[in-house]
């Protein structure tokens, strides 16, 4: 259990009764109420756990570093344990002034599987959710003849699911009707259209799980990991189970900062005197109290879609323009090529999800000239 330090998986251990189920999730309740200082003494206990779990079981320990979480998470293990304890990252997937900062704490840096742009031309883009992606992947797949692509479509799980009706398992109408058009016999209600460009959740596993993974086998190292319940999602679910510090069948990880809020952590990271890299800007603190960085709230792979459909303007994209034009312009315009040779890339995606990007957040077009310059007399 939690309580001990470290979650530890067993062959043949009884499937949780709803009574534990009830237990364990008012303790988590619990634990997420803490005050700030009680959740990061609760961190300081379950890094040294880990280590010592780590050295039970003749492994080694490092930080899993991408954004402002995980740089943070590698300043306070380096306060707990030392400051030899190692960082990894698939450092080329983020922004430059991340890139920046890892290379001053001396993150060790490793490569993708495979590019950015061979993700895309050969899967697919990351659009809407990871989750949904994988879902639509599956009926922009024509001759699949699995029962899962009727689910998807309608919710109606057939003979495997029972022949109920499960609506959470479905796919939205509106993401149906957008890239449904190759089973669009099951839908005929909507207008079930054919994408001009392939959806797939197979990033992140290309470009930093599985290339993560295998390091962390070849150097016999557990990892520590910045991730909160707080992001909500399969995140939110993974580390209600599993707790802080997990050993399972085939992984193994410690979330020291499972409890956080954000504001937890952007204070920690205050505390820490955290080098924030330039993309996020400086950590304010409004008239009320809370805290925030005053540019990106979060950052991660730069051709990364998941969420852009929930942002406002200026959006990731936008940003991009802003401290990178000429990634920008490859990005929007050129990443991928269709079977004839055309050139496209996000830009072609974004008009088809319609959100705005080929104009600047204010409505000005490239080239586009103010009426009131600099210096102009108004």
């Amino acid at each position: 259990m939690d309580d001990l330090g470290v979650k530890i998986w067993q062959e043949g251990q009884h499937r949780e009764t709803e009574e534990e189920r009830l237990e364990r999730i008012n303790k988590n309740a619990q634990y997420c109420a803490m005050p700030y200082k009680a959740k990061v003494g609760l961190a300081e206990t379950r890094v040294w756990q880990w280590q010592d779990e780590c050295w039970k079981n003749d492994k080694d320990y490092a930080v899993s570093v991408g954004g402002l979480d995980s740089i943070t998470l590698l300043a306070f293990v380096r306060k707990v344990l030392g400051p030899d304890a190692k960082g990894v990252s698939i450092s080329s997937l983020e922004d430059k002034s991340v890139q920046a900062v890892h290379k001053e704490m001396g993150v060790i840096s490793i490569r993708p599987l495979k590019t950015k742009t061979q993700v895309l031309q050969e899967f697919g883009f990351p659009v809407i959710s990871k989750l949904n992606a994988a879902k639509i992947e599956r009926i922009q797949t024509p001759g699949d003849d699995s029962p899962i692509v009727k689910a998807f479509m309608t919710g109606d799980m057939g003979a495997w699911g029972g022949f109920g009706h499960n609506e959470k398992f479905k796919l939205p109408d509106r993401y149906v009707e957008l890239f449904g058009g190759v089973y669009k016999d099951f839908r005929p209600d909507l207008d079930c259209k054919i994408a001009p460009f392939k959806v797939s959740d197979k990033c992140c596993w290309w470009l930093k799980e599985e290339p993560m993974r295998l390091w962390q086998e070849e150097n016999n190292v557990w990892p520590f990991l910045g991730l909160m319940q707080s992001e909500g999602g399969r995140r939110k679910y993974s580390l209600q189970q599993h707790g802080c510090n997990y050993v399972g069948k085939t992984t193994a990880r410690s979330c020291p900062f499972n409890y956080f809020s954000r504001q937890d952590l952007l204070q920690l990271a205050l505390d820490l005197n955290v080098h924030v890299p330039e993309i996020y800007g400086e950590i304010v603190r409004d008239p009320d109290g809370t805290l925030r960085t005053t540019k990106a709230q979060r950052t991660g792979c730069g051709m990364c879609g998941f969420g852009i459909h929930m942002e406002g303007r200026p959006n990731r994209f936008d940003r991009l323009r802003e401290s990178s034009p000429k990634e920008w312009n490859y990005w929007m315009y050129r990443c991928c090529k269709d079977p004839d040779g055309t050139p496209y890339g996000w830009g072609r995606v974004l008009d088809y999800l319609g959100i705005g990007w080929e104009d600047y957040p204010d409505g000005r077009l490239e080239g586009q000239i103010s009426f009131f310059e600099e210096g102009e007399e108004t």
